[in-house]
Protein backbone atom coordinates (compact mmCIF):
# COMPACT_ATOMS: atom_id res chain seq x y z
CA UNK A 1 0.00 0.00 0.00
CA UNK A 2 2.96 2.32 0.61
CA UNK A 3 4.05 1.94 -3.00
CA UNK A 4 0.52 2.40 -4.36
CA UNK A 5 -0.01 5.52 -2.28
CA UNK A 6 3.28 7.11 -3.36
CA UNK A 7 2.86 6.19 -7.02
CA UNK A 8 -0.60 7.79 -7.17
CA UNK A 9 0.67 11.02 -5.63
CA UNK A 10 3.93 11.15 -7.59
CA UNK A 11 2.31 10.38 -10.95
CA UNK A 12 -0.39 12.98 -10.27
CA UNK A 13 2.26 15.61 -9.56
CA UNK A 14 4.32 14.75 -12.66
CA UNK A 15 1.31 14.75 -14.98
CA UNK A 16 0.00 18.04 -13.54
CA UNK A 17 3.46 19.60 -13.89
CA UNK A 18 3.73 18.46 -17.51
CA UNK A 19 0.26 19.85 -18.31
CA UNK A 20 1.04 23.05 -16.42
CA UNK A 21 4.11 23.74 -18.57
CA UNK A 22 2.04 23.33 -21.72
CA UNK A 23 -0.98 25.25 -20.40
CA UNK A 24 -1.90 28.33 -22.44
CA UNK A 25 -5.61 28.66 -21.74
CA UNK A 26 -7.64 30.70 -19.28
CA UNK A 27 -8.97 29.78 -15.86
CA UNK A 28 -7.35 27.57 -13.25
CA UNK A 29 -4.01 26.10 -14.23
CA UNK A 30 -3.41 22.32 -13.89
CA UNK A 31 -1.38 22.89 -10.72
CA UNK A 32 -4.16 25.02 -9.24
CA UNK A 33 -6.64 22.28 -10.10
CA UNK A 34 -4.37 19.76 -8.41
CA UNK A 35 -4.14 21.87 -5.26
CA UNK A 36 -7.92 22.26 -5.15
CA UNK A 37 -8.28 18.51 -5.63
CA UNK A 38 -6.08 17.83 -2.61
CA UNK A 39 -8.09 20.10 -0.29
CA UNK A 40 -11.50 19.00 -1.56
CA UNK A 41 -10.63 15.30 -1.34
CA UNK A 42 -9.37 15.59 2.23
CA UNK A 43 -12.45 17.55 3.28
CA UNK A 44 -14.92 15.17 1.59
CA UNK A 45 -13.26 12.10 3.10
CA UNK A 46 -13.84 13.37 6.65
CA UNK A 47 -17.42 14.35 5.80
CA UNK A 48 -17.98 10.87 4.37
CA UNK A 49 -16.62 9.17 7.49
CA UNK A 50 -18.80 11.29 9.78
CA UNK A 51 -21.86 10.44 7.72
CA UNK A 52 -20.93 6.79 7.96
CA UNK A 53 -20.94 6.68 11.77
CA UNK A 54 -24.70 6.40 12.20
CA UNK A 55 -25.23 3.65 9.67
CA UNK A 56 -22.19 1.67 10.81
CA UNK A 57 -23.31 1.74 14.43
CA UNK A 58 -26.76 0.52 13.39
CA UNK A 59 -25.50 -2.52 11.51
CA UNK A 60 -22.84 -3.56 14.01
CA UNK A 61 -25.37 -3.16 16.79
CA UNK A 62 -27.77 -5.51 15.00
CA UNK A 63 -25.01 -8.04 14.34
CA UNK A 64 -24.00 -7.95 18.01
CA UNK A 65 -27.55 -8.94 18.92
CA UNK A 66 -27.37 -11.86 16.46
CA UNK A 67 -23.98 -12.93 17.78
CA UNK A 68 -25.18 -12.80 21.40
CA UNK A 69 -28.14 -14.95 20.42
CA UNK A 70 -25.85 -17.68 19.08
CA UNK A 71 -26.44 -17.18 15.37
CA UNK A 72 -22.76 -17.90 14.64
CA UNK A 73 -22.98 -21.24 16.44
CA UNK A 74 -26.14 -22.19 14.53
CA UNK A 75 -24.42 -21.47 11.22
CA UNK A 76 -21.34 -23.37 12.38
CA UNK A 77 -23.34 -26.47 13.27
CA UNK A 78 -25.13 -26.31 9.93
CA UNK A 79 -22.03 -26.28 7.73
CA UNK A 80 -19.93 -28.73 9.76
CA UNK A 81 -20.91 -31.92 7.81
CA UNK A 82 -19.99 -30.21 4.55
CA UNK A 83 -16.70 -29.01 6.00
CA UNK A 84 -15.73 -32.55 6.92
CA UNK A 85 -16.05 -33.54 3.26
CA UNK A 86 -14.17 -30.51 1.98
CA UNK A 87 -11.30 -31.05 4.44
CA UNK A 88 -10.80 -34.82 4.71
CA UNK A 89 -7.25 -34.32 6.06
CA UNK A 90 -8.54 -32.49 9.14
CA UNK A 91 -9.93 -34.69 11.94
CA UNK A 92 -13.60 -33.83 12.63
CA UNK A 93 -12.97 -32.97 16.29
CA UNK A 94 -9.70 -31.11 15.77
CA UNK A 95 -9.69 -27.46 16.94
CA UNK A 96 -8.81 -26.42 13.36
CA UNK A 97 -12.26 -27.52 12.19
CA UNK A 98 -14.04 -25.42 14.78
CA UNK A 99 -11.90 -22.36 14.06
CA UNK A 100 -12.47 -22.64 10.30
CA UNK A 101 -16.22 -22.99 10.75
CA UNK A 102 -16.42 -19.98 13.05
CA UNK A 103 -14.32 -17.92 10.62
CA UNK A 104 -16.54 -18.78 7.65
CA UNK A 105 -19.70 -18.22 9.68
CA UNK A 106 -18.51 -14.74 10.60
CA UNK A 107 -17.72 -14.01 6.95
CA UNK A 108 -21.15 -15.19 5.82
CA UNK A 109 -22.74 -12.72 8.22
CA UNK A 110 -20.41 -9.89 7.25
CA UNK A 111 -18.59 -9.79 10.61
CA UNK A 112 -15.16 -9.00 9.18
CA UNK A 113 -13.60 -7.98 12.52
CA UNK A 114 -14.79 -11.19 14.19
CA UNK A 115 -13.64 -13.38 11.30
CA UNK A 116 -9.96 -12.44 11.38
CA UNK A 117 -9.04 -13.84 14.83
CA UNK A 118 -10.78 -17.11 14.00
CA UNK A 119 -8.97 -17.23 10.66
CA UNK A 120 -5.55 -16.80 12.22
CA UNK A 121 -6.40 -19.39 14.86
CA UNK A 122 -7.51 -21.81 12.14
CA UNK A 123 -4.22 -21.40 10.27
CA UNK A 124 -2.28 -22.02 13.48
CA UNK A 125 -4.25 -25.17 14.19
CA UNK A 126 -3.85 -26.37 10.60
CA UNK A 127 -0.12 -25.80 10.95
CA UNK A 128 -0.13 -28.18 13.91
CA UNK A 129 -1.27 -30.87 11.46
CA UNK A 130 1.27 -29.86 8.83
CA UNK A 131 4.27 -32.19 8.64
CA UNK A 132 6.29 -29.86 6.44
CA UNK A 133 6.62 -26.58 8.29
CA UNK A 134 7.01 -23.50 6.14
CA UNK A 135 5.05 -25.03 3.25
CA UNK A 136 1.33 -24.46 2.76
CA UNK A 137 -0.69 -27.65 3.09
CA UNK A 138 -3.69 -28.51 0.92
CA UNK A 139 -6.06 -27.73 3.78
CA UNK A 140 -4.42 -24.33 4.38
CA UNK A 141 -4.71 -23.34 0.73
CA UNK A 142 -8.32 -24.45 0.44
CA UNK A 143 -9.27 -22.66 3.65
CA UNK A 144 -7.58 -19.46 2.54
CA UNK A 145 -9.22 -19.62 -0.90
CA UNK A 146 -12.67 -20.08 0.65
CA UNK A 147 -11.90 -17.31 3.14
CA UNK A 148 -11.02 -14.80 0.44
CA UNK A 149 -14.09 -15.69 -1.67
CA UNK A 150 -16.54 -16.51 1.11
CA UNK A 151 -20.25 -16.58 0.35
CA UNK A 152 -21.65 -13.35 1.80
CA UNK A 153 -25.27 -12.96 2.80
CA UNK A 154 -24.93 -9.47 4.25
CA UNK A 155 -22.14 -7.07 3.15
CA UNK A 156 -22.89 -4.69 6.00
CA UNK A 157 -19.94 -2.34 5.49
CA UNK A 158 -20.77 -1.66 1.85
CA UNK A 159 -24.47 -1.22 2.61
CA UNK A 160 -23.55 1.34 5.25
CA UNK A 161 -21.31 3.24 2.86
CA UNK A 162 -24.00 3.28 0.17
CA UNK A 163 -26.55 4.57 2.67
CA UNK A 164 -24.15 7.31 3.75
CA UNK A 165 -23.68 8.24 0.08
CA UNK A 166 -27.42 8.85 -0.26
CA UNK A 167 -28.48 5.66 -2.02
CA UNK A 168 -32.23 5.09 -2.28
CA UNK A 169 -31.56 1.35 -2.35
CA UNK A 170 -28.47 0.69 -0.20
CA UNK A 171 -29.25 -3.02 0.17
CA UNK A 172 -29.66 -3.49 -3.57
CA UNK A 173 -26.24 -5.17 -3.66
CA UNK A 174 -27.31 -8.06 -1.41
CA UNK A 175 -28.56 -10.24 -4.30
CA UNK A 176 -25.66 -9.30 -6.57
CA UNK A 177 -23.09 -9.95 -3.84
CA UNK A 178 -24.65 -13.32 -2.99
CA UNK A 179 -24.51 -14.40 -6.63
CA UNK A 180 -20.92 -13.21 -7.14
CA UNK A 181 -19.62 -14.84 -3.95
CA UNK A 182 -21.30 -18.17 -4.71
CA UNK A 183 -19.56 -18.20 -8.08
CA UNK A 184 -16.17 -17.13 -6.70
CA UNK A 185 -16.32 -19.65 -3.83
CA UNK A 186 -17.23 -22.47 -6.22
CA UNK A 187 -14.29 -21.57 -8.44
CA UNK A 188 -11.99 -21.34 -5.41
CA UNK A 189 -12.89 -24.86 -4.26
CA UNK A 190 -12.60 -26.35 -7.75
CA UNK A 191 -9.24 -24.70 -8.43
CA UNK A 192 -7.81 -25.70 -5.06
CA UNK A 193 -8.80 -29.33 -5.56
CA UNK A 194 -7.57 -29.36 -9.16
CA UNK A 195 -4.20 -27.69 -8.54
CA UNK A 196 -3.37 -29.74 -5.44
CA UNK A 197 -3.20 -32.81 -7.68
CA UNK A 198 -0.58 -31.12 -9.85
CA UNK A 199 1.52 -29.97 -6.92
CA UNK A 200 1.40 -32.80 -4.39
CA UNK A 201 2.42 -32.11 -0.83
CA UNK A 202 5.57 -34.06 0.09
CA UNK A 203 5.74 -35.70 3.49
CA UNK A 204 8.91 -35.23 5.50
CA UNK A 205 9.27 -38.27 7.75
CA UNK A 206 12.07 -36.84 9.88
CA UNK A 207 10.01 -33.80 10.73
CA UNK A 208 7.00 -35.96 11.54
CA UNK A 209 9.10 -37.91 14.03
CA UNK A 210 10.30 -34.69 15.66
CA UNK A 211 6.72 -33.49 16.06
CA UNK A 212 5.72 -36.82 17.60
CA UNK A 213 8.54 -36.46 20.13
CA UNK A 214 7.71 -32.82 20.93
CA UNK A 215 3.93 -32.44 20.54
CA UNK A 216 3.75 -29.33 22.70
CA UNK A 217 5.79 -27.37 20.18
CA UNK A 218 3.23 -28.01 17.48
CA UNK A 219 0.44 -26.40 19.45
CA UNK A 220 -0.22 -22.79 18.43
CA UNK A 221 -0.22 -20.09 21.04
CA UNK A 222 -3.49 -18.24 20.83
CA UNK A 223 -5.85 -16.63 23.27
CA UNK A 224 -8.76 -16.64 20.85
CA UNK A 225 -11.24 -19.33 21.95
CA UNK A 226 -13.09 -21.65 19.61
CA UNK A 227 -16.66 -22.26 20.63
CA UNK A 228 -17.21 -25.78 21.93
CA UNK A 229 -20.78 -25.68 20.63
CA UNK A 230 -19.52 -25.90 17.06
CA UNK A 231 -18.29 -29.47 17.66
CA UNK A 232 -21.86 -30.85 17.64
CA UNK A 233 -23.13 -30.76 14.08
CA UNK A 234 -26.65 -30.91 12.72
CA UNK A 235 -27.50 -33.93 10.52
CA UNK A 236 -26.22 -33.89 6.96
CA UNK A 237 -29.71 -33.45 5.54
CA UNK A 238 -30.01 -30.13 7.37
CA UNK A 239 -26.80 -28.88 5.78
CA UNK A 240 -27.93 -30.02 2.33
CA UNK A 241 -31.32 -28.39 2.81
CA UNK A 242 -29.76 -25.08 3.85
CA UNK A 243 -27.27 -25.17 0.98
CA UNK A 244 -30.13 -25.86 -1.42
CA UNK A 245 -32.02 -22.91 0.00
CA UNK A 246 -29.04 -20.62 -0.55
CA UNK A 247 -28.66 -21.92 -4.10
CA UNK A 248 -32.36 -21.30 -4.69
CA UNK A 249 -31.82 -17.65 -3.81
CA UNK A 250 -29.69 -17.19 -6.94
CA UNK A 251 -32.52 -17.44 -9.52
CA UNK A 252 -34.75 -15.45 -7.18
CA UNK A 253 -32.23 -12.61 -7.09
CA UNK A 254 -31.90 -12.72 -10.86
CA UNK A 255 -35.66 -12.56 -11.46
CA UNK A 256 -36.84 -10.37 -8.57
CA UNK A 257 -33.69 -8.69 -7.27
CA UNK A 258 -35.07 -5.17 -7.66
CA UNK A 259 -38.35 -6.04 -5.93
CA UNK A 260 -36.67 -7.88 -3.04
CA UNK A 261 -34.00 -5.27 -2.29
CA UNK A 262 -36.26 -2.61 -0.62
CA UNK A 263 -37.48 -5.21 1.89
CA UNK A 264 -34.04 -6.31 3.03
CA UNK A 265 -33.05 -3.61 5.53
CA UNK A 266 -36.42 -3.29 7.33
CA UNK A 267 -36.81 -7.06 7.33
CA UNK A 268 -33.29 -7.52 8.62
CA UNK A 269 -33.83 -5.16 11.54
CA UNK A 270 -36.99 -6.97 12.59
CA UNK A 271 -35.53 -10.45 12.01
CA UNK A 272 -32.33 -9.93 14.00
CA UNK A 273 -34.01 -8.17 16.90
CA UNK A 274 -36.73 -10.81 16.92
CA UNK A 275 -34.11 -13.56 16.89
CA UNK A 276 -32.43 -11.96 19.86
CA UNK A 277 -35.69 -11.73 21.77
CA UNK A 278 -36.47 -15.38 21.10
CA UNK A 279 -33.02 -16.38 22.38
CA UNK A 280 -33.41 -14.40 25.59
CA UNK A 281 -30.89 -11.70 24.65
CA UNK A 282 -31.12 -8.29 26.30
CA UNK A 283 -31.33 -6.78 22.85
CA UNK A 284 -31.06 -3.13 23.86
CA UNK A 285 -27.85 -3.62 25.84
CA UNK A 286 -26.37 -5.91 23.15
CA UNK A 287 -27.27 -3.42 20.43
CA UNK A 288 -25.63 -0.56 22.30
CA UNK A 289 -22.49 -2.64 22.87
CA UNK A 290 -22.23 -3.41 19.15
CA UNK A 291 -23.01 0.19 18.26
CA UNK A 292 -20.00 1.31 20.30
CA UNK A 293 -17.81 -0.88 18.09
CA UNK A 294 -19.44 0.63 15.00
CA UNK A 295 -18.65 4.14 16.19
CA UNK A 296 -15.03 3.22 16.84
CA UNK A 297 -14.68 1.54 13.44
CA UNK A 298 -16.14 4.54 11.61
CA UNK A 299 -13.79 6.94 13.41
CA UNK A 300 -10.79 4.64 12.96
CA UNK A 301 -11.10 4.61 9.18
CA UNK A 302 -10.92 8.42 8.86
CA UNK A 303 -7.10 8.54 8.41
CA UNK A 304 -7.27 5.77 5.80
CA UNK A 305 -10.03 7.54 3.90
CA UNK A 306 -8.14 10.84 3.99
CA UNK A 307 -4.99 9.18 2.68
CA UNK A 308 -6.45 7.17 -0.16
CA UNK A 309 -9.15 9.65 -1.21
CA UNK A 310 -6.58 12.44 -1.32
CA UNK A 311 -4.28 10.30 -3.47
CA UNK A 312 -7.13 9.28 -5.76
CA UNK A 313 -8.39 12.87 -5.90
CA UNK A 314 -4.92 14.08 -6.93
CA UNK A 315 -4.70 11.33 -9.54
CA UNK A 316 -8.01 12.41 -11.03
CA UNK A 317 -7.46 16.16 -10.77
CA UNK A 318 -4.12 15.90 -12.55
CA UNK A 319 -5.67 14.16 -15.55
CA UNK A 320 -3.62 10.99 -15.02
CA UNK A 321 -6.73 8.93 -14.35
CA UNK A 322 -8.19 9.77 -17.75
CA UNK A 323 -4.90 8.99 -19.47
CA UNK A 324 -4.89 5.45 -18.06
CA UNK A 325 -8.53 4.51 -17.70
CA UNK A 326 -10.11 5.97 -20.85
CA UNK A 327 -8.23 3.85 -23.43
CA UNK A 328 -8.35 0.70 -21.30
CA UNK A 329 -11.96 1.32 -20.36
CA UNK A 330 -12.99 1.33 -24.03
CA UNK A 331 -11.96 -2.31 -24.16
CA UNK A 332 -13.46 -3.42 -20.84
CA UNK A 333 -16.75 -1.62 -21.52
CA UNK A 334 -17.37 -4.19 -24.25
CA UNK A 335 -17.77 -6.83 -21.51
CA UNK A 336 -19.79 -4.64 -19.15
CA UNK A 337 -16.91 -3.28 -17.04
CA UNK A 338 -17.06 0.54 -17.35
CA UNK A 339 -14.04 2.75 -16.96
CA UNK A 340 -15.32 4.06 -13.61
CA UNK A 341 -15.27 0.55 -12.12
CA UNK A 342 -11.99 -0.57 -13.69
CA UNK A 343 -9.74 0.82 -10.92
CA UNK A 344 -11.74 -1.12 -8.32
CA UNK A 345 -11.36 -4.40 -10.20
CA UNK A 346 -7.60 -3.88 -10.50
CA UNK A 347 -6.94 -2.60 -6.99
CA UNK A 348 -9.24 -4.83 -4.91
CA UNK A 349 -6.87 -7.86 -4.67
CA UNK A 350 -3.96 -5.55 -3.73
CA UNK A 351 -5.28 -3.08 -1.20
CA UNK A 352 -8.43 -3.16 0.91
CA UNK A 353 -8.16 0.47 2.00
CA UNK A 354 -7.32 1.51 -1.55
CA UNK A 355 -10.35 -0.29 -2.95
CA UNK A 356 -12.49 1.18 -0.19
CA UNK A 357 -11.31 4.63 -1.20
CA UNK A 358 -12.11 3.95 -4.86
CA UNK A 359 -15.59 2.77 -3.88
CA UNK A 360 -16.19 5.88 -1.79
CA UNK A 361 -14.92 8.13 -4.57
CA UNK A 362 -17.14 6.50 -7.22
CA UNK A 363 -20.43 6.37 -5.34
CA UNK A 364 -19.96 9.90 -3.97
CA UNK A 365 -19.20 11.30 -7.42
CA UNK A 366 -22.28 13.38 -8.43
CA UNK A 367 -21.79 12.29 -12.05
CA UNK A 368 -22.03 8.59 -11.10
CA UNK A 369 -23.76 8.06 -7.75
CA UNK A 370 -24.43 4.90 -5.74
CA UNK A 371 -27.54 3.87 -7.70
CA UNK A 372 -26.02 3.94 -11.19
CA UNK A 373 -24.82 0.79 -12.90
CA UNK A 374 -21.22 1.68 -12.07
CA UNK A 375 -22.24 2.39 -8.47
CA UNK A 376 -23.88 -1.02 -8.10
CA UNK A 377 -20.94 -2.72 -9.77
CA UNK A 378 -18.18 -1.22 -7.60
CA UNK A 379 -20.29 -1.88 -4.50
CA UNK A 380 -20.71 -5.52 -5.52
CA UNK A 381 -16.99 -5.84 -6.25
CA UNK A 382 -16.17 -4.48 -2.81
CA UNK A 383 -18.59 -6.87 -1.12
CA UNK A 384 -17.81 -9.99 -3.15
CA UNK A 385 -14.02 -9.96 -3.54
CA UNK A 386 -11.24 -9.82 -0.98
CA UNK A 387 -7.83 -8.23 -0.50
CA UNK A 388 -6.10 -11.41 -1.57
CA UNK A 389 -2.47 -10.47 -1.04
CA UNK A 390 -3.20 -8.92 2.35
CA UNK A 391 -4.94 -12.09 3.52
CA UNK A 392 -2.09 -14.22 2.16
CA UNK A 393 0.44 -12.10 4.03
CA UNK A 394 -1.45 -12.04 7.35
CA UNK A 395 -2.60 -15.65 7.51
CA UNK A 396 0.56 -17.29 6.19
CA UNK A 397 2.75 -14.80 8.01
CA UNK A 398 1.15 -15.82 11.31
CA UNK A 399 2.58 -19.34 10.91
CA UNK A 400 5.77 -18.50 8.98
CA UNK A 401 4.71 -20.19 5.75
CA UNK A 402 6.93 -19.07 2.86
CA UNK A 403 6.31 -21.75 0.21
CA UNK A 404 2.76 -21.02 -0.92
CA UNK A 405 2.52 -23.71 -3.63
CA UNK A 406 -0.72 -23.08 -5.58
CA UNK A 407 -2.26 -20.62 -3.10
CA UNK A 408 -1.84 -17.50 -5.27
CA UNK A 409 -3.26 -18.91 -8.55
CA UNK A 410 -6.17 -20.42 -6.61
CA UNK A 411 -7.03 -17.16 -4.86
CA UNK A 412 -6.60 -15.03 -7.98
CA UNK A 413 -8.81 -17.41 -9.98
CA UNK A 414 -11.53 -16.85 -7.40
CA UNK A 415 -10.99 -13.06 -7.66
CA UNK A 416 -11.34 -13.13 -11.44
CA UNK A 417 -14.45 -15.29 -11.19
CA UNK A 418 -15.91 -12.87 -8.64
CA UNK A 419 -15.34 -9.88 -10.92
CA UNK A 420 -16.85 -11.69 -13.92
CA UNK A 421 -19.87 -12.80 -11.89
CA UNK A 422 -20.37 -9.29 -10.50
CA UNK A 423 -20.31 -7.80 -13.98
CA UNK A 424 -22.79 -10.38 -15.22
CA UNK A 425 -25.34 -10.06 -12.42
CA UNK A 426 -25.16 -6.26 -12.21
CA UNK A 427 -25.52 -5.97 -15.98
CA UNK A 428 -28.52 -8.30 -15.86
CA UNK A 429 -30.26 -6.53 -12.97
CA UNK A 430 -29.25 -2.93 -13.51
CA UNK A 431 -28.88 -2.67 -17.27
CA UNK A 432 -25.14 -2.30 -17.83
CA UNK A 433 -25.30 -4.21 -21.08
CA UNK A 434 -28.56 -2.69 -22.22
Amino acid sequence: MNIIFFVLVAVAFVVAAWRHVQFTGEGATPMEQLAQGVIQSADSSVTLALGLIGVMTLFLGLMKVAEAGGLLVIVARTVRPLMQRLFPDVPPDHPAMGAMIMNMSANVLGLGNAATPFGIRAMQELDSLNRQKGTASNAMILFLAINTSSVTLLPTGVIALRAAAGSTDPAGIVPTTLFATIVSTTVAICMAKLLQRRSPMPVVEAQAEEEAQAPDQAKPASDQPVADESVNAYPLWVSVLVLGGIAALVPLTVMWGRQIAPWIIPGLVVALLGFGMMRGVRIYEAFVEGAKDGFQVAVRIIPYLVAILTAVGMFRASGAMDMVIVPLGRVTELIGLPAEALPMALLRPLSGSGAYGILAAVINDPAIGPDSYAGYLVSTLQGSTETTFYVLAVYFGAINVRRLRHAIPTALSADIAGVAAAVFICALLYGGLA
